[in-house]
């Protein structure tokens, strides 16, 4: 099919990726399983956007909704949760899923140079939002933890915007401090004050697994944007010094990591232990092919949080080691393609873009492997939802706002490509 065909051949290709190789490129650029050349006549298609990319997260959402109704369906009968439906989690559930992709598709309209401009005053809206959850009767206390703001029915979790914002603010700094990236406290030092503000206000949450994430969102963004490599170690170092310390100050944190080490003693196995040990009792039942939709028996309240934190141990119930597999297949593909699109940004010298794509596939990437950790007793017990997936609206929001963006960054990078302008 031709790379210029007008009408309905032209429309075809754009859906289904049929683009023709140009017999020389100045600069060859990977679409998926093509290449573009950077110059040369403009085509008369529209650029597209990445559509392979937008149906494996349809499909995380739309499995990850099946699954959140499937572990949650039976909590009704505990008679803590007696006052709800049984299909109480599904129904607030979906209209996340509806604010969610109305937001994305908000934010797909903004250019990234839009973006980088309010990367600033986004960060700072993100600090005054943890600095308010802490206010009494503002915040929201569940299950001892002050993460929420209450919005009517809803409740917003400030943390999981400050992902968001970390990240962009990130990308800005290290683009206007390219200049200085050789100079430790010229350099890293700004950022890691930024950084540990955010720390501060979640660790008085308390939410250390935010702070994780973000750590590790920061710290990525830095290596990718050419910060010198002893110095990143050596931040690396200090981030490391200073969780030890973290953990090793609070007693119910070091309790989690002794109940981690040995979840079947008596001492833990009702305790600390008490999810770990239901989750792979889940996902010890599941074997190879699982038994079956709706066949779970941990989720009978015995695996506690089996909608959020435990979701794939409901899935290695009921979908075996299969459907885990699959699971990991998705999001590895998932984080492979934001990296290939960052690049592609960085090659036509779009550094805040290429850094944004990036930075969205460290954090979707980092969170997954944490909770995948968590659920199959590799690490820790930690409160990190599966993204995309797991019940919780703020995260499902701004998850999905930040796939939207990475969908831009590639339609501007195409535009780019085919002669156009961003």
């Amino acid at each position: 099919m031709s790379g210029t065909t007008p009408g309905r051949n032209g429309l075809l290709s754009q859906w289904f990726g049929c683009f023709a190789t140009p017999a020389s490129d100045v600069l060859p650029v990977h679409l998926g399983s093509t290449r573009l050349a950077s110059t040369g006549a403009a085509s008369t298609r529209s650029p597209g956007f990445d559509q392979p990319l937008v149906w494996v997260t349809v499909a995380l959402m739309l499995w990850g909704l099946v699954m959140v109704y499937s572990a949650s369906i039976a909590m009704p009968e505990n008679p803590r949760f007696a006052k709800y439906t049984h299909g109480y989690f599904l129904l607030r559930h979906a209209l996340w899923l509806v604010m969610a992709f109305v937001a994305a598709l908000l934010a797909y309209q903004m250019p990234l140079s839009a973006w980088e401009k309010l990367a600033r005053p986004l960060f700072l809206l993100s600090l005054v939002l943890l600095a308010l959850v802490l206010i009494p009767h503002v915040g929201k206390v569940v299950y001892g933890a002050r993460r929420w703001i209450s919005l009517g029915p809803l409740s917003f979790q400030p943390s999981e915007l400050a992902k968001f914002t970390v990240l962009l603010y990130a990308a800005d700094y290290m683009v206007r401090k390219m200049d200085v990236k050789e100079h430790f406290f010229r350099a890293v030092l700004p950022m890691g004050a930024a950084v540990a503000m955010v720390g501060v206000l979640l660790l008085a949450e308390p939410d250390m697994g935010a702070f994780m994430v973000i750590a590790v969102i920061a710290m990525g963004i830095l290596f990718l944007g050419g910060v010198n490599a002893r110095m990143f170690f050596l931040i690396a170092t200090v981030l490391l010094v200073a969780f030890a310390a973290i953990i090793a100050s609070s007693e119910w944190r070091r309790e989690r990591i002794f109940a981690y080490l040995d979840p079947w003693s008596e001492k833990n196995a009702l305790a600390k232990g008490y999810q770990l040990t239901h989750s792979l009792i889940a996902i010890g039942r599941g074997e190879v092919f699982g038994v079956g939709l709706g066949g779970s028996v941990e989720k009978l309240n015995w695996l506690p949080e089996a909608h959020t934190d435990f979701l794939l141990a409901v899935i290695g119930e009921e979908f075996g080691l299969v459907g885990v597999v699959l699971v990991i297949g998705l999001f590895l593909w998932m984080v492979r393609r934001m990296m290939d699109i960052g690049r592609q940004a960085i090659a036509l010298e779009r550094v805040f873009a290429g850094l944004v794509a990036q930075g969205v596939a460290v954090w979707v990437g980092f969170q997954a492997f944490i909770n995948m950790g968590v659920n199959l007793g590799a690490l820790p017990t930690k409160g990190l939802t599966l993204p995309l997936m797991s019940y919780g609206g703020s995260a499902i929001l701004v998850n999905l706002v930040a796939v939207a963006v990475v969908l831009k960054i590639d339609q501007e990078n195409r535009s780019l490509m085919h002669g156009g302008r961003v």
